[in-house]
């Protein structure tokens, strides 16, 4: 019988019974375990006691103030950080028949800004669930320190024009937050979403974003940074920012290391700015977990499988919704 499965969430079947459900967005049976607080992961209805860091509770209550969750712990479920964006946690759950499972939610085992980077080599695990988002190996990230010294760089050298720069509401926002302050530039914006979050994170990280929130009648000028969500950027009031006040569209994401990445989201300029491991480094996770067994899941995970199996001499499959047993693969 196949204990590892992917329908609602990654489910683990234990020998007790039970189910260890993680980021699962609807299901309410079995024990649930959320890694962090990105909408793509979040819960859609009421979920209940839910196994998660503190800043994952706090920032998904920020998120869904319709549906709290209540935090809860379970013998079998211990957490790790996975150094993805503030509270992720990968999920360790021991059966009661010794099997130990790794669930790596969405991990980075880059050191970066506030945050530390997921540590594999002190797990030693009988299965490893890890995430593939860039699981082929043309996605291979430049160094961090390259990357921060590259848009602070920019910033810098563009500081006639106001800038307006695009990364996810959660992770990505806080981030070219803090490289905006660490340029010439004179005033940074955000919205009313990401200052919700930015008070999350303060709360719990030493950081100050010192930004300030940007209204309908703000006028931006030559030396100021407007930060906006990833998925607004092709929207008619950006048009009109860009057409008032000449200002630059830059688009943060790892997906930056291909080049259509810019002009899918109409951006002047990208940097492969990631909150993920890249090819190399999911490669080194598996490595230093050194499991018997791989799954892996979301993004390319049948080309990360593939390599496991064939370059790297592991046991792996990637793992497809609902199938029953690996003769299903």
């Amino acid at each position: 019988m196949r204990r590892v499965r992917l329908g609602d969430g990654i489910r683990f079947d234990l020998t007790s019974g039970e189910t260890v459900v993680c980021d699962g967005e609807r299901s309410a049976d079995g024990v649930r375990v959320l890694s962090h607080a990105h909408g793509d992961h979040l819960y859609r209805e009421d979920p209940g006691a839910v196994i998660c860091s503190d800043v994952t509770a706090a920032l998904a209550r920020t998120r869904r103030e319709e549906t709290p969750l209540e935090r809860t712990t379970h013998p079998a479920v211990d957490l790790h950080n996975a150094g993805h964006v503030p509270g992720s946690r990968a999920v360790e759950i021991t059966d009661s028949d010794g099997t130990t499972y790794l669930y790596t939610g969405d991990c980075s085992t880059r050191d970066r800004f506030y945050l530390e980077g997921f540590d594999p080599d002190v797990l030693d695990v009988d299965v490893l669930v890890v995430e593939a988002t860039y699981g082929e190996p043309e996605y291979v990230l430049p160094p961090q320190e390259t990357v921060e010294t590259d848009i602070v760089d920019w910033l810098d050298d563009t500081d006639e024009q106001p800038v307006l720069m695009f990364g996810y509401t959660l992770g990505r926002a806080q981030e070219i937050q803090v490289l905006a302050n660490r340029s010439s530039r004179d005033r940074l914006f955000v919205t009313r979403a990401t200052e919700r979050i930015n008070e999350v994170v303060e709360d719990h990280y030493d950081v100050e974003f010192d930004a300030r929130r940007y209204r309908e009648d703000t006028d931006l000028g030559a030396g100021d940074v407007l930060v906006l969500p990833s998925q607004t950027s092709k929207l008619s009031f950006v048009d009109a920012l860009v057409r008032e006040y000449d200002a630059i569209k830059a688009g943060f994401s790892g997906w930056a290391i291909d080049d259509s990445f810019q002009y899918r989201g109409d951006y002047d300029v990208t940097f492969p700015l990631s909150d993920h491991c890249d090819f190399t480094e999911l490669v080194d996770v598996v490595r230093g977990v050194d499991p018997d067994l791989v799954y892996t899941q979301h993004g390319s995970a049948a080309e990360l499988a593939t390599h496991l199996e064939i370059v790297e001499d592991y046991e792996a499959y990637p793992l497809v919704r609902n199938q029953r047993s690996l003769g299903d693969f």
